[in-house]
């Protein structure tokens, strides 16, 4: 069977159109799939019929993007390594037209590696950064954020999305397979973490969230649903978290984190910052936000944190293009604010 072309499937996402569902499903037995029709009646009409394209799955299942992205994630730690110089991107929420501003930004692969603390947004975002991971696996890594969970997919729209383009809950099912195999954190240089949400008070050393089972549906409580939702806030130690999920912890936790672990700092997304950026508690943590004009219209600044070394890190900073530049697939669905 032919190769995916990969350049081609990120050429359709980056024009914020959604790939076919017969490319997208998962038949390794990893991801725990079996194949399921042939796409929805009215596809996409932007490939014409013929047969599909793909790459052999390397554990012996379909030649489908999905399926091959959760044998390439199903190889990384919990705590996935990672080298400077990297790129350090917080949550997306936005159109393709946004990703070009962070690769124009941030530099382009292979003069830097890019860590993205999702979450991702929609199909086409989606889409995107599976061909990326395929075309360039060990420059690319995408860590989990609270959004990457069948529950929060059903109740904030992109269930719903999946649904409109394609008639039926298969590309949200083939998609959801792939968030369970996405890892929990990164460790650049083994001093930088990296973590969608935060700290939890189950977790005390790294090796504990090396243990953790993210093979699956992020629980409501405990270590997993903690680094997913919890937040930095001017607390003593721990508070409940107004989310309902996760926990508000302070300088003396983050602190002792820090200094157990041996860590220069604690890089996380999870909240709007509308400077882009925030850094807190002696600049021992920072929140990243690369999502401009949230919403397309909360009017806030974006950024990234390039790190060339572990001592030596940059945030760059950038705005939403302009009106007459963005390409937004038409949405039905309520947008995102968690």
């Amino acid at each position: 069977m032919a190769p995916l072309d990969l350049d081609k499937y990120v050429e359709i996402a980056r024009l914020c159109k959604y790939l076919p569902e017969n490319d997208l499903k998962v038949r390794s037995p990893v991801c725990g799939l079996a194949p399921s029709g042939c796409g929805a009646p009215g596809g996409p009409p932007f490939l014409s019929p013929g047969p599909p394209l793909g790459i052999p799955s390397r554990r012996g299942g379909g030649p489908r993007l999905c399926d091959y992205v959760c044998d390439l994630l199903l190889e990384e730690s919990n705590v996935q390594p990672v080298s400077t110089p990297v790129t350090v991107c917080g949550d997306i929420h936005g159109q393709v037209k946004f990703h070009e501003q962070i690769f124009k930004t941030g530099g382009q692969v292979p003069d830097t590696n890019y860590i993205f603390m999702v979450c991702y947004y929609s199909l086409e975002t989606f889409f995107f950064f599976f061909a990326l991971k395929a075309k360039w696996p060990d420059f690319f890594f995408f860590l989990r954020g609270n959004h990457e969970s069948r529950q929060i997919t059903q109740v904030y729209g992109f269930y719903d999305e999946c649904q409109t383009k394609y008639g039926n809950a298969n590309a949200w099912r083939y998609c959801t397979k792939v968030f369970d195999m996405l890892t929990v954190a990164a460790l650049i240089d083994e001093q930088i973490l990296c973590v969608h949400g935060g700290l939890s008070p189950d977790i005390k050393t790294l090796d504990q969230i090396r243990t953790i089972e993210r093979n699956q549906e992020i629980p409501h409580k405990g270590a997993f649903c903690d680094l997913v939702w919890s937040d930095p806030e001017d607390v003593d130690t721990w508070a409940i978290s107004p989310r309902g999920a996760g926990w508000l912890f302070g300088a003396k936790v983050t602190n002792e984190f820090v200094h157990i672990n041996n860590l220069k700092l604690i890089c996380r997304a999870h909240q709007l910052v509308h400077e882009g950026y925030k850094f807190m508690f002696d600049e021992k943590l920072v929140t990243v936000w690369s999502a401009p004009n949230y919403c397309y219209r909360c009017g806030n600044i974006a950024s990234i944190m390039v790190f060339k070394d572990v001592n030596t890190r940059e945030p760059k900073l950038f705005r939403a293009v302009p009106d007459s530049e963005r390409v937004i697939p038409p949405r039905t669905t309520t947008p995102y604010f968690l």
